[in-house]
């Protein structure tokens, strides 16, 4: 089965590096630059899951997964947060807005695949 994942970070660097952590494993990987670009290419898919990270940016994650989750058909899509921040208070915030999980930047490769896996599966 073949999961489709929107990655949505201003790190060119980072995209890549999830793209080829995904696409070994059989996911399909759309990327998006930002959080307002993220709505964009978001208009023209449905992913099984999507990955943020929050410091983006015209549109942050947190602003990003509000405008996902006011979307009825992306309501339930699981949302992970991939990032370098760690405080609770932000962890909060972003399960607040809607998000599924919270993946600490540098991310073990196999351990994304498990967690996208488990969520969008």
């Amino acid at each position: 089965m073949s999961l489709s994942i929107l990655a949505v970070d201003d790190s060119r660097t980072m995209r890549d590096m999830i793209r080829l952590a995904l696409q070994p494993a059989g996911f399909t990987v759309h990327t998006a630059d930002d959080g307002l670009h993220g709505i964009d290419v978001l208009d023209g898919i449905t992913p099984d899951a999507i990955i943020t990270d929050i410091n983006m940016p015209r549109m942050d994650g947190f602003g990003f997964i509000d405008a996902v989750r006011e979307q009825e058909q992306h309501r339930a899509t699981p949302i992970l947060v991939l990032t370098t921040e760690a405080a609770p208070e932000l962890k909060a915030r972003a399960r607040a807005a809607g998000a599924t999980g919270w993946i600490v930047k540098p991310f073990d490769p196999a351990k994304l695949v498990k967690a996208l896996q488990m969520v969008a599966g």
